[in-house]
């Protein structure tokens, strides 16, 4: 059975910083790329970053410079690094494992950025 499994989410200030954690199991995690998609109210389900099973990442222009995702494959999980949050970054943050054949999704950690 796969799980992949989120945390670090909540409550920040404007300008503060969190970390996101996915942890999976059941798959091979280094053959998967995987990556961070957010949710904001009344919007699409938008890619925030992605690491490859290669280690390259890619980001959405609006979080460059300030997100840093990461993968440790030997604990099978992945990481976000949020610096510098917005407002605008408030968003249910899932995580997606995909591989050549199938996709996998979170169950999503809450976000929240606020004064």
């Amino acid at each position: 059975q796969v799980q992949l499994v989120e945390s670090g989410g909540g409550w920040v200030q404007p300008g503060g910083s969190l970390r996101l954690s996915c942890a999976a199991s059941g798959i091979i995690f280094k053959i998967y790329n995987m990556g961070w998609y957010r949710q904001a109210p009344g919007k699409q389900r938008e890619l925030v970053a992605v690491i490859l099973k290669s280690g390259s990442t890619n980001y959405t222009d609006s979080v460059k410079g300030r997100f840093t995702i990461s993968r440790d494959n030997a604990k099978n999980t992945v990481y976000l690094q949020m610096n510098s949050l917005k407002p605008d970054d408030t968003a249910i943050y899932y995580c997606n494992a995909a591989g050549r054949l199938f996709a996998y999704w979170g169950q999503g950690t809450q976000v929240t950025v606020s004064s």
